[in-house]
């Protein structure tokens, strides 16, 4: 008996082995690469196929060699002379037996276009493969802020499916407007800046209405237990109040040439992306120059389309301005874009939500959009932003209990999947699914 215990022994530890868990080493990519794949890419060489590190007494059949697949030191060798000739810089690599190649996620430089890097490495012989570093997502629009059901705009722009895809990364939004209430709980760490052209007065700086509104729609907090979601959850807002509001219990506001001065140069210094002005008035040489200088560095300007002054005329009438009109005005100016306007629930001063109406929400709403864009696409000029705009709006959908007008407005989903290029939207299923979801007897607090 004894002279089989070594084999007996053998047995044991192959089905000590069957049973454990199966160890696999892994290289975290880190946040930075999903907050900004765009500037990544996936290369891969030729790994030699003696590329085993060889470990005993791995097998069930006792101390047979077996391997774990490794990258060669040529592979390794090939793989720094890229990195050195296109000024690449690795980030995570690992050897993929299957295909036999060593494959390794790299960051490009600043200033490189990804599109021509890539087409060079693929040209290169000694690249196996070379392409982006894509992003994928589960399709999934729930959300746990308690209000977004209510949030007729965000479901009828299609919002939750463009989230997919864009959250509006890092993207500046300059608001110029009234104050914000930057403590309200929906707003946290959304407010990269805050500045008061009018006065001095803090506390009032937080009380008005109309900034709140805006930066809500645009930019409230999603996932957080807290009312509602913004079209770009995760841009930054850059909060410059260059009007005083009239009343404290309403949203009429007045501002000024200097005043708008001011904050549009503030926008400008602080390098915003993309600037709000919800709001109208006649033409002004001054505020018209430094919107030219904002196009100019390639800031792009969203403003209400006015129906207060005649045809054609306005400070926001202009070319590279995109103009907004409320879904529900009807309104004829053949250049404006559309977004929903009636009863639209957002935030208010104090922690509070409401719901509001005019052509100020719904330029909000377009903001919010062209954030989700600039964060795919930060050099999209404001030409190509208009356009890819107005070639995906969609006919407005009307869900039960909704009263929208029966014209054509922004699709959030179709834009951002038109700029990047692939996926799909899921505008009924979207909105067949908020819609079943809303209940009218929500209190709001």
């Amino acid at each position: 008996m004894m002279r089989w215990a070594p084999a007996i022994l053998i047995v044991a530890l192959a089905s000590a082995c069957s049973n454990a868990p199966l160890r696999i080493e892994s290289r975290a990519l880190g946040n930075q690469v999903s907050e900004s794949p765009e500037r990544y890419i996936i290369a891969g060489v030729d790994n030699d196929t003696v590329a085993f590190l060889v470990r005993a007494g791995s097998t069930p059949r006792g101390y047979d060699t077996v391997g774990t697949y490794v990258a060669t030191s040529r592979a390794r060798q090939v793989m720094r002379s890229l990195e050195d000739e296109y000024g690449l810089s690795e980030v995570s690599a690992w050897p993929i037996e299957p295909l036999h190649m060593h494959c390794v996620v790299l960051k490009i430089p600043e200033g490189v276009d990804r599109s021509s890097l890539l087409a060079k490495l693929s040209s290169d012989p000694r690249v196996k493969l070379a392409q982006p570093l894509q992003i994928f997502a589960t399709r999934t629009e729930d959300y746990n802020d308690p209000y977004v059901e209510l949030q007729r705009g965000f479901r009828q722009l299609d919002v939750a499916d463009a989230q997919t895809w864009s959250r509006g990364e890092g993207v500046k939004v300059a608001i110029i407007d009234t104050g914000v209430d930057t403590q309200h709980p929906d707003l946290a760490q959304r407010i990269a800046a805050a500045a008061n052209f009018v006065d001095s007065d803090a506390q009032q700086f937080r009380r008005d209405r109309h900034g709140t509104e805006i930066a809500g729609v645009i930019a409230a907090v999603a996932n957080n237990h807290e009312g509602i979601v913004g079209i770009a959850p995760r841009a930054r807002l850059l909060v410059f109040k260059a009007c005083w509001q009239i009343r404290i219990d309403a949203d009429a506001a007045y501002c000024n040439s200097f005043t708008l001065a001011r904050a549009l140069v503030a926008a400008l210094d602080a390098h915003a992306q993309v600037v709000n002005l919800s709001l109208a008035g006649p033409e002004d040489p001054l505020l018209s120059d430094l919107i030219r200088e904002g196009l100019r560095r390639g800031t792009l300007f969203v403003g209400a389309a006015s129906s207060n002054v005649p045809e054609g005329k306005g400070l926001l009438h202009q070319p590279g301005v995109i103009e907004v009109a409320s879904s529900e005005s009807h309104s004829a100016l053949d250049s404006a874009l559309y977004a929903p306007g009636r009863e639209i629930l957002t935030l208010v001063p104090g922690g509070h939500y409401d719901f509001v109406s005019g052509d100020s929400i719904s330029t909000a709403q377009v903001t919010g959009v062209v954030a989700l864009l600039l964060a795919k696409n930060p050099g999209l000029s404001a030409a190509a932003a208009y356009q890819l705009l107005r070639d995906t709006s969609a006919h407005a959908i009307v869900a039960a209990g909704d009263r929208a007008g029966d014209g054509e407005h922004v699709n959030a989903c179709a834009a951002v999947i038109a700029l990047v290029g692939r996926g799909s939207c899921n505008t009924s299923d979207t909105d067949r699914r908020l819609a079943e979801k809303r209940d009218s007897s929500v209190a709001l607090h």
